[in-house]
């Protein structure tokens, strides 16, 4: 039964797409392997809808061994093979060399004594950019930030991850909070991320 909680019009009505909306979009995410699987997702996203990600998600994390970069960064050809044949996820070679690839960067830099978090946050200062889009047609598709946060990505070996991917990564993870003013979820979020 359809509610009367104002939204962002992106979601439109399907429930798994609401749901993600109402309790994960926008929510800061500071955990380093959640927010390196949602790197990895939002690459497999690219040149799809994000609801086709979302559809096929639990299948991911399945497959992808709920995306533990300790073991992704072990997978060979074999694996590759495996998931090539596997219906429950997105079937790109170029996207899960990807993944594996950022596996082994995301262990490179812990093993480094670099945080994998902290690092990322610090394109936004450490804390959630707060923008008030009156609707969704306001708000951009990559801002100077995102450009940043690409091209170091980049620099150190991430594939997938243009400033356009990057940018609907910080929205998705609170670095940015792009619930339009009149969304109920705008002022919730908001709240979260001073607290």
């Amino acid at each position: 039964m359809p509610d009367s909680l104002h939204r962002c019009a992106w979601c439109g009505t399907d429930p798994l797409y609401v749901a993600y909306h109402d309790e994960e979009w926008g929510v800061p995410e500071y955990d380093a392997r959640a927010l390196w699987e949602k790197l990895v997702l939002d690459g497999f996203q690219a040149g799809l809808a994000w609801i086709t990600i979302l559809r096929k998600r639990e299948g991911m994390r399945d497959a992808f061994h709920g995306f533990d970069p300790e073991i992704i960064a072990r997978y060979g050809e074999a694996d590759i093979e495996r998931l090539l044949a596997d219906a429950r996820i997105i079937r790109s070679r170029a996207k899960i060399n990807s993944a594996i690839k950022g596996a082994r960067i995301w262990l490179e830099m812990r093993d480094s004594g670099e945080d994998f978090s902290a690092w990322l946050w610090s394109f936004v200062d450490g804390a959630p950019i707060q923008n008030e889009w009156p609707d969704s047609d306001g708000r951009p598709v990559a801002t100077p930030a995102s450009e940043a946060m690409a091209r170091a990505l980049k620099k150190r070996g991430f594939t997938f991850c243009g400033p356009v991917i990057v940018y609907a990564f910080m929205q998705a993870v609170g670095m940015v909070n792009d619930h339009d003013v009149e969304c109920f979820r705008h002022c919730q979020v908001r709240a979260m991320a001073a607290s």
